[in-house]
């Protein structure tokens, strides 16, 4: 076992947020904007331009994963900035990508 054997079992208001928390990361263009703004803040136009889509559909990804608290965003004058800071949302999705290998076969266990 990994030395959890112990961890309490988690309650059903954890085990049904943990579930909303991965069905909103279940979609790709939400996933690849959540890692986008791991690595750095930015307003909706730029973040469809780096990622490749319409800022009507990044704006309606933006809303639905501040909804549910995986992202924040604060104003400067006009524009809204996006980015993730919470360490748990940050530190899950990197975990996720570090076990996928880019062909998108699952990497090896570190040694």
């Amino acid at each position: 076992m990994d030395g959890h054997e112990s961890d309490p079992a988690p309650t059903s208001a954890q085990v049904e947020v943990a579930a909303e928390t991965f069905r909103m990361l279940s979609q790709a263009t939400r996933l690849r904007v959540v890692w986008t703004l791991v690595h750095q803040e930015l307003d909706v136009s730029s973040l469809a331009e780096a990622i490749g889509a319409t800022v009507p559909a990044v704006s309606q990804h933006l809303a639905k994963l501040r909804l549910a608290g995986l992202i924040s965003s604060r104003r400067d004058g006009r524009r809204i900035f996006y980015t993730v800071d919470d360490p748990h949302v940050v530190s899950m999705v990197r975990e996720m990508f570090d076990h996928i290998a880019p062909d998108g076969s699952l990497a090896p266990d570190p040694e």
